[in-house]
């Protein structure tokens, strides 16, 4: 296995940020590790990559103890942060030097290196620039092509399309893509899109524990057997009205008067909708069934109730 997390858990104080998860990610996959903000995701990710340590667990990387042989981890996984750290007075090729030299690379193979990654990450035309004068989406390149310049085994990226514009995602999402056929890639994200375009599998982390593990066709084929119907009306409504229809297991409010109902596959559960509108005198100016989506799977999977007061 080319990642291994066995009991890993990670407590500030009383706070649980995650609470013994286990998975592993085989040589060459390309493994979607999603959950909302605050879920786990980042504190998992800079354990396996020796930036804290855990509570409790064992993490591996290629078959390398986190702990036990942390340099040697560095050595074999690359590694881009949520919120990419570049040192910005310095040029691109400058400081792409500078990181594989960190890792030991030296003289002719450090030159040859810092060449491919600058042609792997399309940056040919902006080696020469400072990185402070590059814009966002490029500056997510050279993060990259740091992360690649010691040709690391396993690639881990935290959010690395966060804050771009839909251009920069669809170019880097190629680049990933590029990446992946020689690297296990483990890499986090809220875009669906992503999940669906470049992920075998998923694996889905809520309050720090792990709520699915599953290659992506079979959680659509397993969770996507329930309804989702969009009802719009013409005022707002309670809720808790809605809660009380059989069948609904969730509700959510994306504006005054719409809602969106997940419910059982269940048939009869629009005519029981419109026998509540009806007995309760709530004008309807819509009502639609829509597709089961890895966005709604994923909203199922990770809604946290409000406690009641």
């Amino acid at each position: 296995m080319s990642l291994e997390i066995i009991g890993l858990s990670k407590h500030y104080g009383k706070q649980k940020a995650v609470d013994n998860i286990s998975f592993s990610v085989k040589e060459g996959e390309i493994l979607g590790f999603l959950g909302p903000n605050g879920a786990g995701k980042s504190t998992t990710m800079k354990i396996a990559t020796c930036f804290i340590p855990p509570t409790a667990g064992t993490v591996k990387v290629n078959g390398l103890d986190v702990q036990q042989n942390p340099l040697a981890v560095r050595k074999t996984i690359g590694y881009l942060p949520e919120h990419n750290p570049l040192y910005l007075e310095m040029y691109v090729h400058e400081y792409l030097r500078f990181i594989g030299s960190l890792h030991g690379l030296g003289g002719k193979k450090l030159r040859e290196r810092v060449k491919d990654v600058v042609g792997l990450c399309g940056l040919e035309h902006e080696q020469n620039k400072r990185i402070q004068a590059l814009s966002k989406g490029y500056r997510q390149r050279v993060g990259l092509a740091q992360a690649l310049v010691h040709d690391p085994k396993v690639l881990i990226l935290d959010e690395p399309t966060t804050g771009l514009d839909p251009n920069q995602i669809l170019e880097i999402r190629e680049l990933i893509k590029d990446i992946s056929s020689q690297k296990t890639v483990v890499f986090s994200t809220h875009i669906m899109q992503e999940v669906q375009a470049l992920c075998s599998r998923v694996v889905i982390i809520n309050r720090g524990n792990i709520v699915a593990d599953s290659p992506v066709e079979r959680l659509r084929e397993q969770r996507g057997k329930g309804r989702v119907i969009s009802v719009e009306f013409e005022r707002p409504v309670d809720s808790r009205l809605l809660q009380q229809i059989e069948g609904i297991h969730q509700i959510e409010q994306p504006s005054n008067t719409r809602y969106v109902l997940y419910g059982n596959e269940d048939r009869g559960l629009r005519s029981r909708i419109f026998r509540v509108a009806a007995d309760n005198d709530l004008p309807l100016i819509g009502l639609r069934q829509e597709e089961s989506s890895l966005e709604s799977i994923f909203q199922e999977l990770t809604h946290n109730p409000k406690p009641s007061a």
